[in-house]
């Protein structure tokens, strides 16, 4: 007579059945549109010229940064491969955890945390942009605006990319001990420590200077736009070559179920 493990074994590997394969393939695709939405997201904020701050060369705008309505739709568009890249990140990380073996998940379940919190402060900033700024500078309802807008160095929108970025150093941080096997891995891992050391250290080092924040959302910006293309390629390997694994164990498992 069948135990009830028994049966929970043989009912664990019915055809049909999810399995570890479908997350791993799930993470390449993830791994794959990492790349591409972080190499788009890069070319349109390197391509959409600053208007104000430090970097600004040509047509900048002066405080309070509201007689910026000539620049619309142009200098917003750079935004759109931002949230668009969010999910996806989101789901990278998901299926990092579900890489991950059961001693180093409570690492990845942290680094999906952070994640997290990179998606809804940066979706949040973001939003604001096209919900709220846009319509309002087209109306031409701009008292008190001059908080809200992309252009303020000082403003809402420079602080929270600022956190919601670093907070994505964060995530890959924590994601980092998940890899620690063979030479691919430890070049993700490096990669995920490299990204919030670097940040730490320029946030560090330019307060120290007395740079604006607008200075660190740069430089955090082109860590992570770095970084991420980089170790989404590596990612696209491990979760292909785990999917192979999964798959082949999953098969070999279907051979003796009765």
């Amino acid at each position: 007579m069948n135990s009830p493990l028994n049966t929970l074994s043989l009912t664990a590997v019915k055809p049909g059945v999810s399995t570890g394969s479908d997350a791993m393939r799930l993470g390449f695709w993830a791994a794959v549109l990492t790349v591409i939405g972080t190499a788009a997201f890069a070319v349109a904020g390197v391509t959409t010229p600053p208007r104000s701050g430090p970097f600004c060369v040509s047509e900048c705008v002066p405080y309070p940064y509201v007689d910026v309505a000539r620049f619309i739709p142009g200098d917003y568009l750079w935004l759109v491969p931002g949230i668009l890249l969010v999910p996806v990140f989101v789901v990278l990380m998901a299926c990092i955890h579900a890489y991950a073996s059961e001693p180093r998940k409570i690492f990845s379940r942290i680094a999906l945390s952070f994640g997290l919190v990179y998606a809804v402060v940066i979706l949040t900033d973001y939003y604001v942009q096209f919900a709220v700024v846009v319509p309002s500078l087209q109306a031409g309802e701009t008292d008190g605006l001059s908080l809200f807008t992309q252009y303020n160095p000082h403003g809402l929108f420079i602080a929270l990319e600022s956190l919601g970025y670093f907070a994505m150093s964060a995530a890959l941080l924590f994601a980092a001990p998940v890899f620690a096997g063979g030479r691919v891995e430890r070049v993700v891992r490096g990669l995920f420590v490299l990204s919030f050391v670097l940040a730490v250290a320029a946030f560090s080092w330019l307060g120290i200077l007395g740079h604006d924040l607008v200075a660190f959302e740069v430089i955090v910006l082109t860590i992570n736009w770095s970084v991420l293309i980089a170790s989404s390629v590596l990612l696209s390997v491990l979760f292909r070559r785990r999917a192979s694994v999964e798959a082949a164990a999953y098969a070999g498992r279907q051979e003796l179920t009765p």
